[in-house]
């Protein structure tokens, strides 16, 4: 759980929806628990030291996620462009291995669920480090941060 008198912290999520834009009812579902899931419990913070809590705006621009941080009233602190490349390859196998678990789920066995379960769990965190490294001296988080952060760039990536 997050701890609400930690400066650390995200505090409010804003998605763009000029650049994002509305998604379906299930995908907007999605988002909206990813969203409540990372306010929860994060640990967040600035390279350069500054104190939160912080709002996380996100957009999408040329290809890029857009992370624009701000104090809690607002107050522009500091704005991350991320390439979207280096996530392609591991978006692309998370979201077919989801498929294969989600079909698997009417037909399989509990031991070959429990398997598809396990490799979607293991890309997932192969993403959350990807997130963590292209994030390394620009924004602190720990991992399980880091993973509710890649939850959420699924969600905004999901075609459901």
């Amino acid at each position: 759980m997050a701890n609400e008198s930690s400066n650390q912290r995200l505090c409010k999520i804003e998605l763009d929806e000029a650049s994002i834009g509305r998604g379906t009812p299930d995908q907007e579902h999605e988002r909206a628990v990813a969203i409540y899931d990372l306010l929860e419990a994060n640990e967040f913070g600035l390279a350069s030291g500054d104190s939160g809590p912080f709002t996380l705006r996100l957009a999408l621009q040329d290809a890029r996620l857009v992370m624009d941080v701000r104090s809690e009233d607002g107050t522009p602190l500091v704005s991350h462009h991320l390439s979207l490349t280096p996530f392609r390859t591991v978006l692309k196998d998370y979201f077919a291995m989801c498929d294969r678990y989600f079909s698997a789920i009417r037909t399989a066995t509990p031991a070959q669920i429990e398997v598809l379960d396990m490799g979607r769990r293991g890309l997932h965190n192969e993403g959350a480090e990807i997130l963590k490294a292209r994030l390394d001296g620009k924004l602190t988080c720990d991992f399980s941060t880091a993973r509710r952060l890649f939850t959420l760039v699924t969600a905004l990536h999901w075609r459901g």
